[in-house]
């Protein structure tokens, strides 16, 4: 099946159907492995056992970001390619990525207590992560309130890639402030931070969690399909009984 053939509803969903168990095992398996590695990790000689909210909260938050990107480049595929998907994948996303970064806020929160004293302050990472997620709640709210598919994905589509503005602030924030935000400790200049009894705990759970968000994403796509295509055999017959 080539690549092309995917903008074809009904083909999307017959591979959906294929992959979709192979998914759910595989996001399975890597849970399986991630929580035994995060499970025998040691503790760290300052934070202790709090430190294992990392393997929740760093991927919860890299996910934020992720979903958020994925959404721009279904954006584009809305407003410059008219991919009959693309508005699909946006609004199927959107939910996904407002859990991953409200559990990206929350666990952060809870590992920020007994390191800093308090579960929020005004953080320049933590504060544009929040505007993220106020982000996708306007546009959940927005995909809500226009009936219309087509126009909510292109009023979507143009709300996304402005709010795309906001990825950087949050990935350079800890770089440009100064901020409590401990920086970057996986992907900067020099290797990572972190020891390899953490980080590849860590890594395989960042793996989960991405298995996990392409799963539900790709479920809620197949559903979002399912949903359009029952509202239009709805709007034909009430046209015809008109």
């Amino acid at each position: 099946m080539a690549l092309i053939d995917l903008a074809n509803p009904t083909r999307f969903v017959a591979l959906v159907e294929r992959v979709l168990p192979w998914l759910v095992a595989a996001t399975l398996i890597a849970f399986a492995f991630g929580l035994w590695g995060a499970y025998l990790a040691p503790d760290d000689y300052q934070q202790g056992a709090t430190v294992k909210i990392m393997f929740i909260h760093v991927p919860n938050a890299w996910l934020s970001m992720f979903v958020w990107a994925t959404m721009s480049a279904a954006a584009l595929g809305t407003l410059v390619w008219r991919h009959p998907l693309a508005d699909v994948a946006a609004k199927c996303a959107a939910p996904i990525g407002a859990a991953f970064t409200f559990l990206a806020l929350a666990t952060g929160s809870l590992w920020g207590r007994p390191m800093w004293g308090t579960y929020w302050v005004w953080d320049a990472r933590l504060t544009s992560e929040l505007v993220l997620f106020i982000m996708y709640l306007a546009l959940i709210a927005l995909w809500r309130t226009v009936d219309d598919p087509s126009r909510a994905g292109r009023a979507a589509a143009v709300l996304t890639l402005v709010g795309a503005i906001n990825l950087p602030i949050i990935k350079f924030s800890v770089d440009w402030w100064n901020t409590l935000h401990q920086p970057a400790s996986v992907f900067r200049v020099g290797g990572p931070a972190i020891d390899w009894s953490m980080l590849m705990p860590l890594l395989v759970m960042a793996i989960a969690f991405t298995l996990l968000f392409v799963t539900l994403h790709l479920a809620a796509m197949r559903n979002e399909i399912m949903r359009r295509r029952v509202r239009t055999l709805m709007l034909i017959q009430a046209e015809r009984a008109a």
